[in-house]
């Protein structure tokens, strides 16, 4: 790259929920950024507001096929993939292709670019965890042709082609496996437990809870998610490194501080839980902590009324208060 001349980043998937975070972000520090997305499950609606900026692109475009996009890229960010068990269910073969295929192509730029290539892989990759809680260094508990595969195996073999990329060609990568993320720009019909719940909540439908509900998750803030893709791209670290919130609670009880945050009066009913469906998720976040000085900042209660009120204001209703913290 040419003294003087700003650093461009390409971004997969960037018109997703996280990927849009991102975009946003890296403009916000006044990076060019390049926004490529099919939008099977993106959309343009997330970075509308982006693209009045200088330095900003956005591109439609099938990462099946090899990419054909100027630079030159100091950055490349691997997003793109169906996220949510209803989209992946929905598009299998799509979200095994943007493992294999789409990471491929994605890495084949990076390599051509000599850019920074980052995997956003997942906490999926370790199953259904019979360690906890999860470190980088173990191999997981994966049922390679359960319904949940078509994530849990694209995400695994797209670890494996970055790291083949890192062993065989040199290429300058960085694996992180973010774990459970939420935040304004989720779906309100995506599936995933937080916008699930805020969406019955705020319908004052009954609470869906799986099973008994004292299954866990570890839930982040997407501001805390994107500042650990951004220190990962930033660091020489390859990893993987685990990008997540270590504050685990069960779903029983995220349904009920939802409740208690919308103040909705829906009853909690409870529901057969999925095929593999993890039983718990918490991450062990300390070589993020150690190598890239990371770690989650928002509090699960603001980060949950900032949701709330995004979805809030999606449908013209005013702002919940600022969270007070219960007294005991």
């Amino acid at each position: 790259m040419a003294r003087g001349q700003r650093p461009v980043a390409l971004v997969t998937g960037g018109a997703g929920f996280i990927g849009s975070h991102l975009c946003e972000r890296l403009s916000d520090e006044g990076m060019d950024v390049v926004c490529a997305d099919n939008f099977a499950t993106g959309s343009a609606a997330n970075v509308v507001h982006l693209l009045d900026r200088p330095g900003f692109r956005l591109v439609e475009a099938d990462l099946t096929e090899p990419l054909d996009l100027d630079g030159p890229f100091g950055y490349v960010f691997h997003l793109a993939s169906a996220a949510s068990p209803r989209d992946y269910l929905r598009l299998p073969v799509e979200t095994l292709e943007a493992g294999s295929l789409g990471t491929r192509n994605a890495l084949a730029l990076a390599e051509a670019h000599g850019a920074r290539f980052v995997l956003a892989s997942t906490s999926e990759v370790y199953g259904d965890p019979l360690e906890y809680p999860q470190r980088e260094d173990y191999w997981g508990n994966v049922n390679p042709v359960g319904p949940r595969s078509v994530y849990d195996e694209a995400k695994r073999y797209a670890e494996s082609l970055t790291m083949a990329f890192r062993r065989a060609r040199g290429t300058d990568v960085g694996i992180a496996r973010i774990f459970n993320s939420y935040g304004p720009r989720l779906r309100p019909g995506d599936g995933r437990v937080v916008p699930t719940f805020i969406r019955q909540a705020l319908d004052g439908e009954p609470l869906t809870v799986a099973g008994d509900g004292r299954q866990t998750r570890s839930v982040c803030y997407v501001d805390d998610t994107v500042a650990g893709l951004l220190a990962l791209a930033r660091s020489d670290l390859t990893g993987p490194v685990n990008i997540g919130s270590d504050e685990e609670l069960s779903v029983l009880a995220l349904a009920r501080l939802v409740r208690e945050i919308t103040g909705s009066d829906s009853p909690v009913v409870f529901v057969d839980r999925p095929v593999d469906d993890p039983r718990f998720r918490r991450p062990d976040i300390t070589l993020a902590a150690e190598r890239l000085g990371w770690r989650p900042r928002v509090l699960l209660e603001e980060g949950l009324r900032r949701t709330i009120n995004y979805f809030r204001a999606q449908r013209g209703l005013p702002p919940v208060s600022e969270w007070v913290v219960p007294a005991n």
